[in-house]
């Protein structure tokens, strides 16, 4: 399982919101090049990074930021935040994005989707992410009435193989993911499965291994030390 370290960008700085609130913002850094080099240095083997000022207005404000990042690092890179067009994700991948994610764009252009994912293969991933089993879109401030297990299926059929998938009331809270719904989506699809929201302690991630999810995204837990990735790392390695 690949632990992925989330760098959260806005307005230039590595920050955290709280179930994807703008208004609960918490800076943790000026330097989110400074930030992706730490986690690297700890044995980070890939990096997650959101464009939260793009999942807001869909223009991709930060690229000059990720584009230093990938300049500078050297294990994959997966983005996403406002990608909502061929356009944005071809320039991603010219600045070294490894994997371009795409959100709202999955529920409001599905023909973006498959355009998307028959173009540019693996590299393209989708994130679902839900409050209450429904998709939430445009930043998390609306929610669809569409099931997030239903869209899983969508997506799988059209040739999506990686999902990023949220559980928003637990994004933030260090209340442990919401591993009901992880497993839902794991037996629904045979997609690749990359958990985010509520990871707290070590236990939580042994769980979700043992569950064999491809990947999980882990953010204030790491930036609050409630984690330290350099255990993390040694403790999962030893675990099935």
């Amino acid at each position: 399982m690949i632990l992925f370290p989330a760098i959260d960008l806005l307005n230039g700085n590595c920050v955290r919101l709280t179930q994807g609130d703008y208004a609960k913002e918490q800076i943790y850094s000026g330097n989110p090049n400074e930030i992706a080099n730490q986690w690297i240095s700890q044995g980070a083997e890939a990096l997650h990074i959101v464009d939260l000022n793009g999942a807001k207005t869909g223009k991709s404000t930060n690229q000059a930021i990720i584009q230093q990042i990938t300049s500078n690092t050297n294990v994959p890179v997966q983005v996403g935040g406002g990608i909502r067009s061929i356009e944005q994700i071809e320039d991603y991948l010219a600045i070294g994005v490894d994997r371009i994610i795409l959100g709202t764009a999955a529920i409001q252009n599905l023909p973006l989707i498959r355009h998307a994912v028959s173009t540019f293969k693996e590299k393209v991933a989708v994130s679902i992410d839900a409050r209450n089993g429904y998709v939430a879109t445009e930043g998390w401030r609306k929610t669809s009435n569409v099931l997030a297990v239903d869209l899983g299926r969508q997506l799988e059929a059209i040739g999506v193989q990686t999902i990023i998938y949220t559980d928003i009331l637990k994004d933030g809270m260090l209340q442990g993911p919401n591993f009901s719904e992880i497993e839902t989506i794991q037996k629904a699809t045979s997609m690749r499965v990359i958990a985010s929201g509520g990871i707290s302690n070590v236990e939580d991630v042994i769980k979700l291994k043992e569950m064999d999810v491809y990947g999980t995204i882990i953010g204030k837990a790491l930036y609050d030390n409630s984690l330290n990735l350099v255990e993390l790392l040694e403790v999962t390695a030893d675990v099935g």
